[in-house]
């Protein structure tokens, strides 16, 4: 019989006491010894799907007793598919066990097919990181259930700061069996300090590889490009109508020069300033557009100066906070945008900034939540929680996006344009197929998608592989320098779309008109 060894996995800080994650206002416990330690069992799912999961008593380990202990961790980790449940096995602290029960397990035909399956899917579980059992390949596939766990936890002092868990004993799975489920605890004393414990599970030879500092060195010099690109751009353009509208010519010919033959800025100073179309929705998007820039900003260095990688659902609870805090930003920007453009109903325009980003999420989670209650999983949001999130934006988000809207309309929304517009609207000029906004706005993205894509990798892979996303500080970067290249690529693209006169306005928005 091949066996495939013993998982050598660890807790992303097992969840302890009154304690069960890294962040210092919740464990930092100081121990008593013998004072009991609790453990809570969490999740369990296919190792190579993260987003699969399902309670840990999904599957027929030892059961608690009938009221068991929930642990609330917050919004952030409701959301992000926890929930903690105290497993009551018998742990105290500094007390050595060499071999307790835990239960003992009836084995009958549906609980070997549940077993057999999720060892098939390579499951874990997350009270610590590990696998469920294994399947002996040279024996016609049978299928194995690891039935001992031993526990070993690292301290300082009188804090928890490290466990570590080998599971042992594959015993076959078959119906009418009782296997008997036992652990193990050594508590290991170490010289890691406290404030230092979350550092095991960060992977530095991964997150700081060289490929990652090359990555950043690349991004930058295609953004002194395009910056280089740009300027040359503007300003010889800038530069060749300043030169032709300040020459002074008293020929009576140049008088009767036949319009058609105008180009620049003469040409479309009659039309930039034109309301578009789609006012209301131009608006909402730019708002909103404007508001979740600034979240992920606020976010990141949230996340830079407060290390909010250590907290489970941390980064997800900030995320949804800051949007309801930052949500005037949405308003201002619309009601203002609105405004100048002439737009006269904008309470619809304030709705739609409030609403229109919130219902996209809605829509989607509706569609994936269906699909996690059908399966039970985790993943489904409990309507308490859908409750929480509505509360905020019926009364922080929506509120104050009513109040941006109001500042915005006084103090922005007065129109400055330096032209009248013309009555009648000047025919757009036919374009090349490469430079229709479909065509630009595909290629348009090609460059800000590249100055992130290595980044993307790192988050992916910290997303699909169990690692633990640290590096916040590459993510400003990389978020700075997309923002200069996406401004970049838009002011080329205007550039190049400039006869259709439907980009021009913000680069020629303070050229006084004769």
């Amino acid at each position: 019989m091949r066996l495939r060894g013993v998982f050598l996995l660890a807790a992303v800080l097992l969840a302890v006491a009154r304690a069960p994650h890294a962040y210092a206002s919740e464990a930092d416990h100081k121990y008593k010894a013998e004072e009991p330690v609790k453990l809570w069992v969490n999740k369990v799912g296919p190792y190579n799907n993260p987003q699969e999961t399902y309670n840990y008593y999904s599957l027929p380990f030892c059961q608690p007793s009938e009221n068991p202990t929930h642990k609330w961790g917050g919004l952030g980790e409701v959301l992000g598919g926890n929930e903690l449940i105290d497993s009551q096995i018998d742990i105290k602290f500094l007390k050595n066990v060499d071999k307790g029960s835990i239960c003992t397990i009836e084995l009958d035909a549906q609980k070997v097919k549940q077993f057999s399956d999720a060892i098939e899917s390579s499951y874990w579980f997350e009270l610590f990181i590990g696998f469920v059992g294994e399947t002996d390949k040279n024996n016609e596939n049978k299928h194995y259930l690891y039935t001992h766990k031993n526990i070993v936890v690292k301290y300082n002092g009188n804090r928890i700061i490290h466990v570590n868990l080998t599971q042992e004993s594959p015993k076959l799975l078959e119906a009418g069996k009782k296997l008997d489920m036992t652990y193990s605890v050594k508590w290991v004393q170490t010289n890691v300090a406290f404030a230092r414990r979350f550092e095991v599970y960060l992977d530095y030879p991964f997150f700081e590889h060289q490929i990652h500092w090359f990555s950043i060195f690349n991004s930058f010099m295609m953004v002194i490009f395009l910056t280089g690109l740009v300027s040359m751009i503007l300003m010889r353009t800038l530069r060749n109508d300043y030169a032709k509208y300040a020459r002074e010519d008293d020929d009576l010919e140049s008088l009767e020069r036949d319009v058609n033959e105008e180009s620049g800025w003469k040409l479309v100073h009659g039309d930039v300033f034109r309301p578009p179309r789609g006012l209301v929705f131009l608006s909402a998007l730019v708002g909103i557009g404007t508001q979740l820039s600034a979240l992920i900003l606020l976010v990141i260095v949230l996340a830079i100066v407060g290390m909010l990688y250590v907290g489970r659902g941390a980064i997800i609870t900030t995320f949804i906070v800051c949007y309801a805090l930052t949500s005037c930003i949405s308003g201002y920007v619309s009601g203002g945008l609105y405004s100048r453009n002439g737009g006269k109903n904008w309470i619809k325009s304030m709705i739609l900034t409030a609403s229109l980003f919130p219902f996209l999420c809605f829509s989607i989670g509706l569609v994936l939540n269906t699909i996690a209650i059908f399966y039970r999983s985790l993943a489904a949001i409990p309507f308490g929680t859908m409750v929480v999130v509505f509360v905020l934006w019926a009364f922080i988000s929506f509120p104050l996006v009513l109040l941006g809207t109001v500042v915005g309309r006084n103090w922005s929304g007065a129109p400055n344009n330096p032209c009248r517009v013309k009555t009648i609207p000047r025919p757009i000029p036919e374009k090349k197929w490469y430079l229709t906004p479909s065509v630009i706005s595909l290629m348009g993205g090609l460059l800000p998608f590249g100055s992130i894509f290595i980044e993307m990798y790192f988050v992916f892979t910290s997303f699909w592989n169990y690692k633990v996303y640290y590096v916040y500080g590459f993510m400003l970067l990389v978020f700075v320098i997309l923002i200069i290249v996406t401004i970049c690529v838009t002011i080329v693209g205007a550039v190049g779309y400039l006869g259709s006169t439907l980009f021009v306005r913000r680069i020629y928005r303070n050229i006084k008109c004769d």
